[in-house]
């Protein structure tokens, strides 16, 4: 239904995060405030132990990190309505019991308002570093099959000891690119599926099919799957203030990697431009059946760089696509 979009914020957590380039849990749940107060529906962490820029070609050294469901404890101590996410943990790090029981605990603390992203992984060196074996993609979906059998049964078996979540059942969202392993298990365990951070509706729109597919093949009718997308942003009030966000995003990204971005490639698959273009990004991802659009507001993930693009966005976007 257009006019229901839900917009959700993805909070600073590593030390590149913010313009001071240190993080601590008051700016985490600094800005979870800030964002509640701006109308954001839902906040979101990840799950790494470091970060690192490798990926990009530049200074491999690990970068420090929050730790996401310890950090979501405080969130929702600290916040009252916004519902509180991690996109998403590592399926391989903690046993599934300990996730189950920090889910339920961070629910009971929250009132009700978590939702809970798994995934299966992808930075080998945090793997290594900490001792886990990282395997073949195959392996890694095998641990989180597995891993969503058995949070699932711990979250909802009445022998369980506890503590039980509020939310009954508790949102489970499965994170990841949407290829034919994940759809399957998201259509069998899930609520619903995310995928980040740069995607474009025609990407989207291309993947529709195979969940339908995947829930027909799970006896799942189509309409009880949930759909949400994390873009990267650069907003501005017009769209030459947002393309100079843009260029000073690229000038000072780490490495190489976006030394050939143009305007235009960063503009298709991401939320970047005036509120009106961003507001017809929206509503395409709307009428595609995605419920709820988690806004990244940089070229990197988990960044808040430039914090009026927060503002613009939650001023001149979010009341337009509600």
């Amino acid at each position: 239904m257009l006019g229901s979009m839900r917009f959700g914020l993805a909070l600073p957590q590593y030390g590149f995060s913010l313009p001071t380039g240190r993080i601590g849990l008051d700016d985490a749940v600094g800005w979870a405030r800030r964002a509640e107060d701006l109308g954001f529906d839902s906040v979101w962490l990840s799950d790494h132990f470091f970060y690192s820029f490798a990926r990009y070609g530049a200074d491999p050294s690990p970068i420090a990190a929050l730790e996401p469901l310890t950090a979501l404890a405080a969130i929702a101590a600290g916040t009252e309505r916004v519902r509180l996410g991690v996109l998403v943990l590592a399926a391989g790090f903690r046993p599934p019991e300990l996730v189950a029981k920090a889910a339920a605990t961070i629910d009971r603390l929250s009132g009700g308002r978590l939702d809970l992203g798994l995934g299966a992984g992808w930075l080998e060196e945090e793997f290594v570093a900490f001792g886990y074996g990282f395997g073949t993609i195959g392996q890694r979906f095998g641990v989180l099959e597995r891993t969503l059998h058995e949070l699932t049964r711990s979250l909802t078996d009445p022998g369980s000891p506890g503590p039980s979540p509020v939310q009954e059942p508790l949102p489970i969202w499965l994170g990841g690119k949407g290829g034919p392993r994940l759809l399957r298990l998201a259509a069998r365990y899930a609520a619903g599926w995310n995928v980040v951070w740069r995607v474009s509706p025609e990407d989207h729109a291309a993947r529709v099919a195979d969940v339908a597919a995947a829930c027909g093949r799970e006896g799942r009718d189509p309409a009880t799957f949930r759909r949400t997308v994390g873009l990267y942003g650069t907003i501005g009030l017009t769209e030459d203030d947002a393309r100079a966000r843009f260029e000073r995003a690229r000038a000072s990204f780490p490495g190489q990697a976006m030394r050939d971005e143009t305007w235009e490639t960063w503009r298709a698959d991401t939320l970047s431009g005036s509120p009106q273009q961003v507001v017809d990004r929206v509503r395409a991802f709307e009428a595609l059946g995605v419920e709820e659009l988690i806004l990244s507001p940089w070229a990197l993930p988990f960044a808040v760089l430039e914090p009026e693009i927060v503002e613009v966005f939650a001023e001149h976007v979010m009341p337009t696509c509600r």
